[in-house]
C-alpha cells in the first residue's frame, strides 16, 4: 500500500510540525518513531513523549484505505531532508517494512507495529474552550519564556503560568531572580483557570506558533492542556504544585522613574556586558539628574563605561544587576520606549512600556 506521496516539501513540513518532541535515544524505542494513521485519503501524523502528543491531520496523497505503521522520526527527516524540495517522494509499506522512494533513491526502513504506541489519554475534565490569535499567544510566549527556570529544584518554577480569567489571559514565569508578566485581552469571557504549562511544551509551542491570521483553541484541565491550530491537536501534561503570587512580587509606588529608548539602552549593556566575568555578569547602573551611567570590570582589571542622557530628576541611586536579566527582557521587547522604576539601590526594579500595564518585568539587584 502506498501511504503517502506528495513532495518532499509537503511530507517534510508535516513530518517536521510533529517531531520536535520526539528524542534519538529514549528508554521506550518506539517513542523514537512517528505514528503514521491512514483513514481513508487523510493522513494522521502523531508523535509523543509520554508527556507531550502532537498530531497533525492532512492530506499527503498515496492509496485510501485504513492503515497505521510506525516508523523512525528522525531517521525519515534526515532522509527527507537530502532530497530536492519538489522532487515527488512515496511511502509504501511492505511485509512490516516502510519503502521510501524519490527519484532513483530507495531506502528500506525497519517499523513497529502502530498498536503499540503508547498515545496519551485525552483528560475527560477538559474545560471550555477559548481561542486567541495564534499570534497573540506567541507574542504572549515570547515576552515571558526567557525568565523561566531550567532544571530548578522548585519544579513548578520550569514553565510559564497560564491564568485565564474574564477576558484577559496572562502568562508569567520567574526562575526565583527576575519575574516576567505579559497579558491580553480576550474576545470571550472565560472561568477563571491556572495552569503551569512544562517548559518543552512552552519551547515547542514557540516554534510551532506563526504570526498568520489564525486563532489558536485552548482548553485546561487539572493535569492537562490542549491546543488545537491548523490542522494540529498538542496535548501536554501539566506542571503540578503551587506557584508564587506573582502580584505580591510585582512592586508598586516607586517613587524615581525613567522613561528612555529601549534599543540605545539595549546598545549600551551589550556593551558593558563585554567586560564582565563569565561567572559575574554584574554591572552597575547610578542613576543622576539627567544622566544614566553604566559600568562593569572583570577580574584582568579591564572596565567599561557608558554614557547615556536621560530625562531624569528624581534621586541618585546607585544599584547592581545581572547584565544578563536586563539584556534578555529588553532583546524581548519590540517597543521604541521602555520605563524603569526603581526605588533604591536595594530593591528590585520594575521594567515596564509607558502608558501600557500589559508587561511588566521585575528583577532583583545583585551586590557588586
Amino acid at each position: 500500500m502506498i501511504v503517502l506521496k506528495s513532495t518532499q516539501q509537503h511530507i517534510l513540513a508535516a513530518l517536521q510540525s510533529v517531531s520536535g518532541i520526539v528524542e534519538r535515544r529514549h528508554t521506550l524505542p518506539i517513542l523514537a518513531n512517528v505514528l503514521i494513521q491512514k483513514t481513508g485519503a487523510q493522513v494522521q501524523l502523531t508523535t509523543s513523549d509520554l508527556e507531550i502528543q502532537i498530531r497533525t491531520t492532512t492530506d499527503l496523497g498515496g492509496d485510501e484505505g485504513t492503515f497505521g505503521i510506525t516508523v523512525g522520526a528522525r531517521k525519515l527527516i534526515d532522509i527527507l531532508r537530502t532530497m530536492p524540495a519538489d522532487q515527488t517522494v512515496s511511502l509504501e509499506a511492505t511485509g512490516g517494512k516502510l519503502l521510501l522512494k524519490g527519484g532513483k533513491s530507495r531506502f528500506t526502513l525497519q517499523s513497529l507495529p502502530p498498536e503499540d504506541f503508547p498515545l496519551v489519554q485525552e483528560s475527560a475534565a477538559l474545560g471550555p474552550v477559548f481561542s486567541v490569535p495564534q499570534a497573540t499567544l506567541k507574542s504572549l510566549l515570547n515576552q515571558v519564556a526567557f525568565a523561566m527556570a531550567v532544571h530548578d529544584i522548585r519544579y513548578y518554577l520550569n514553565g510559564i503560568l497560564f491564568v485565564a480569567e474574564g477576558n484577559k489571559l496572562s502568562l508569567v514565569s520567574t526562575d526565583g531572580h527576575r519575574l516576567a508578566f505579559a497579558s491580553a485581552n480576550l474576545d470571550v469571557d472565560v472561568p477563571k483557570q491556572e495552569v503551569i504549562l512544562p517548559r518543552k511544551t512552552v519551547l515547542e509551542l514557540q516554534r510551532l506558533l506563526s504570526d498568520k491570521e489564525g486563532d489558536i483553541a485552548l482548553q485546561f484541565a487539572n493535569n492537562q492542556a490542549k491546543f488545537s491550530f491548523e490542522g494540529m491537536e498538542f496535548v501536554t501534561k501539566l506542571v503540578e504544585g503551587k506557584f508564587p503570587d506573582y502580584n505580591r512580587v510585582i512592586p508598586k509606588n516607586h517613587q524615581n522613574s525613567v522613561t528612555l529608548g529601549r534599543v540605545a539602552l539595549l546598545s549600551t549593556l551589550q556593551r558593558t556586558a563585554i567586560m564582565t566575568s563569565e561567572k559575574f555578569k554584574g554591572v552597575r547602573l547610578t542613576l543622576e539628574p539627567g544622566l544614566l551611567r553604566v559600568a562593569s570590570n572583570n577580574a584582568e582589571q579591564e572596565e567599561a563605561v557608558d554614557e547615556l542622557d536621560i530625562d531624569y530628576g528624581g534621586s541618585d541611586i546607585d544599584i547592581g544587576f545581572n547584565v544578563t536579566y536586563l539584556i534578555d527582557a529588553l532583546a524581548n521587547m519590540n517597543q521604541d520606549m521602555v520605563k524603569i522604576e526603581l526605588s533604591d539601590g536595594n530593591s528590585s526594579a520594575l521594567i515596564t512600556i509607558p502608558e501600557n500595564d500589559s508587561f511588566k518585568y521585575v528583577v532583583m539587584p545583585m551586590r557588586i
